[in-house]
């Protein structure tokens, strides 16, 4: 069923603050601080007790330009976000959207991927029910553009086992998480089609442009010499 169909049915039917308390920033002290969501794959996930994924991948490679040991802490996407506002980390990249309401509060390294957004579904359900992760720009685009309140989740994973249970109808998400998702679930499937493109960056607390601009080099750099391309290629072979 497309898209539009879809939309058109749809329309008519701060963790982070006590577990991030007394972290500070420490680029001066050799270490990189990166906060992130690891139930975000292939961007971040876990592997063992280990972070992994496209993001980290890049994020180790910052580091290493950088002559730094990367740190990795997990928490919630929006703690994640309010981290790195804070200045309680260095940089946040959890597959984070560049958004005109999220320039006014941090600032942004340049873009290195590009995701679609796309509606994954219970095969055979109706679709009434709109989950999302909460904070991400799907959330935002089905309350601000779709005018609905959605089930809003901390992490995919759960809005997956309540879709699989008709709690919900379906997930609005990226395209490359959803895959993964839909890959271990037989019984879900990705629409046609897609609700609209984003476009992902490292997020800094605002005036930190410093730092900004180093990762910045170190990124166009992964870009022009195809690393980039070579991480997302081994996150989802």
């Amino acid at each position: 069923m497309k898209i539009k169909r879809i939309i058109a049915g749809i329309l008519v039917a701060a963790t982070c603050g006590l577990a991030m308390a007394g972290c500070q920033s420490n680029t001066t002290g050799g270490k990189l601080i990166m906060a992130t969501e690891p139930g975000f794959a292939p961007y971040e996930y876990m592997s063992g007790n280990d972070v992994v994924g496209i993001d980290v991948d890049i994020a180790n490679e910052v580091a290493k330009e950088l002559g730094m040991e990367l740190e990795i802490q997990t928490m919630d996407f929006d703690g994640a976000l309010l981290a790195v506002q804070q200045g309680k980390v260095d940089f946040a990249a959890a597959g984070i959207s560049v958004t005109p309401e999220r320039q006014e509060a941090m600032d942004f390294s340049i873009e290195y991927a590009k995701s679609k957004q796309v509606i994954v579904v219970l095969k055979g359900a109706n679709r009434e029910k709109i989950a999302v992760q909460m904070s991400t720009v799907a959330d935002t685009y089905v309350t601000d553009d779709l005018k609905k309140e959605p089930s809003r989740y901390t992490k995919y994973v759960q809005a997956a086992e309540d879709l699989k249970s008709d709690k919900v109808d379906c997930i609005v998400m990226d395209e490359l998480p959803a895959k993964e998702m839909v890959k271990g679930n037989d019984n879900l499937e990705i629409l046609d089609g897609e609700v609209f493109t984003d476009k992902y960056a490292f997020a800094f607390k605002k005036g930190n442009t410093e730092l900004e601009d180093k990762v910045n080099k170190v990124l166009q750099k992964l870009i022009d010499n195809g690393k980039v391309d070579e991480f997302t290629l081994n996150h989802t072979k």
